[in-house]
C-alpha cells in the first residue's frame, strides 16, 4: 500500500485550496444559506478549472480520472469550503448519462454543461416508499396503442429538479407491483405536460435546492427511453454516490474537527485552556480516529473500483459507518464549542445539521 500522492493530485489539491480560498468565504457561504442557492459565478468558475469536467470521457470533452484522485478532489472540495454545497453531487447526473445515455443526450448534456455551469437534469429515483428498497418503487410507465408511454407516480429528494431542464427517472416497466424487478430510464424535460415539482424544506443543506416531483399521466416517445436499464442505473449509482457522500462527509468532518481543536487551544476556562482537560482530549482523540477510519474505508472502496472489484459490500458499509462517523465528529465539535456552537455565530452547527442530512 502506497499512500503517497502523486505530484498531479497534489498539484489538484493545491488548485482546490485556491479555488475554495477565492470562493468560499464564509460571507459568502452565509449568503449562500439565506438565498438557498448558489452564485453563478462560482459554478462558472468550478467549470473553468477543470473540476466539473474529471471523470467524464475524453471524447466529451472530459478529463479522464480514477476514482481515487476524484474522491481526493471532493474531500479537500468540502474541507476547505465548510459547507455543503451543490458542485460536486450534482456531477452524478453527468456520470450517469455518460453511462447509460444515447450519444444525442451526451453531447447535449456537455453543451448544456459547457454553457451554463450546471449539469442538464437532475436524477429522480427515491420514491415516499422506496428508498434503498428499490422494489417498492411504484412510479411505471406504460405503453399506449400508439407506441407513446405514460409515466405516472411521484419522486423525492429529487436533487436540483426545480432547477434544471431535465431529470433522469427510473421507473418500472408496464407493472408497478413489488414482484416486477424490469426498469427502464427516462431522460424527461420537466416542462412537459404532467410533470410538476414541490420544493421541500429542509433543516439542514440549506444551500441544496431539493424538491418532490410529481408524474401525472406523462407522454412520452421511446427516443427518451433506455430499456431495461433502470436497475443497472441503481445499483452503480448507489456505489458510487454512496463512496463521494462520504468523501464530503470526510471533508465537512475534518473542517470540524480543525475548528473544535483550535477553539480548544485558545479557550480559557479555570485559568488554562481547555485542551489541558481529560474530557476535552478524548473528545479531540475520538474524532480524529473517526476521521481517519473513514478515509481509510473510503479510499480502499475507490481503489477497488479502480481495479475493477466488486463494492456492493464495500460501499454500504462505507455509507452505514462514515457518515454517522463523521456526524458525530461534528457533534463532538459542537460540544467542545458548547453554548456558542448552538448560536449560527460560528459553523459548527451549520456544518452539524448538514452532514445530518446524509446518515
Amino acid at each position: 500500500m502506497d499512500f503517497n500522492l502523486t505530484d498531479e493530485q497534489q498539484m489538484l489539491l493545491e488548485s482546490v485550496d485556491e479555488f475554495c480560498e477565492r470562493y468560499f468565504t464564509e460571507d459568502v457561504v452565509k449568503k449562500m444559506y439565506e438565498d438557498h442557492g448558489m452564485p453563478q459565478e462560482i459554478a462558472e468558475a468550478y467549470r473553468d478549472a477543470g473540476f466539473g469536467l474529471m471523470g467524464i470521457p475524453e471524447e466529451y470533452g472530459g478529463i479522464p480520472m480514477d476514482r481515487v484522485t476524484i474522491g481526493l478532489m471532493i474531500e479537500r472540495l468540502y474541507q476547505k469550503s465548510g459547507c455543503m454545497h451543490i458542485l460536486y453531487q450534482n456531477s452524478l447526473s453527468m456520470f450517469d448519462i455518460m453511462e447509460f445515455g444515447t450519444e444525442a443526450q451526451k453531447q447535449e448534456a456537455m453543451d448544456h454543461y459547457m454553457e451554463t455551469g450546471w449539469p442538464i437534469a437532475s436524477l429522480s429515483i427515491s420514491e415516499p416508499g422506496a428508498g434503498s428498497d428499490n422494489r417498492s418503487m411504484t412510479t411505471v410507465a406504460k405503453k399506449q396503442a400508439d407506441g407513446t408511454y405514460k409515466l405516472s407516480g411521484q419522486k423525492t429528494w429529487v436533487t436540483m429538479g426545480e432547477k434544471l431542464p431535465y431529470t433522469i427517472v427510473v421507473a418500472k416497466d408496464e407493472d408497478p407491483s413489488h414482484d416486477n424487478g424490469n426498469m427502464s430510464l427516462w431522460f424527461v424535460k420537466m416542462d412537459t405536460p404532467g410533470v410538476s415539482t414541490a420544493p421541500l424544506h429542509k433543516i439542514g443543506q440549506q444551500c441544496i435546492p431539493f424538491c418532490e416531483v410529481y408524474l401525472d399521466d406523462v407522454v412520452l416517445t421511446e427516443d427518451q427511453r433506455e430499456p431495461g436499464k433502470g436497475f443497472m442505473m441503481l445499483m452503480k449509482n448507489f456505489e458510487v454516490e454512496r463512496s463521494y457522500i462520504v468523501a464530503e462527509q470526510v471533508g465537512l468532518a475534518q473542517a470540524a474537527l480543525e475548528d473544535a481543536a483550535k477553539y480548544a487551544n485558545q479557550r480559557i476556562a479555570f485559568g488554562k485552556p481547555i485542551t489541558r482537560l481529560q474530557m476535552i482530549q478524548e473528545l479531540l482523540a475520538d474524532m480524529e480516529i473517526k476521521v481517519q477510519n473513514t478515509r481509510n474505508m473510503l479510499y480502499k472502496t475507490l481503489w477497488m473500483m479502480d481495479n475493477d472489484q466488486p463494492v456492493q459490500l464495500e460501499s454500504a458499509m462505507l455509507k452505514r459507518y462514515g457518515c454517522k462517523a463523521c456526524w458525530e465528529v461534528a457533534d463532538s465539535a459542537l460540544q467542545i464549542y458548547a453554548g456558542l456552537g448552538y448560536t449560527t455565530e460560528v459553523r459548527v452547527g451549520r456544518l452539524w445539521a448538514d452532514m445530518r442530512g446524509n446518515m
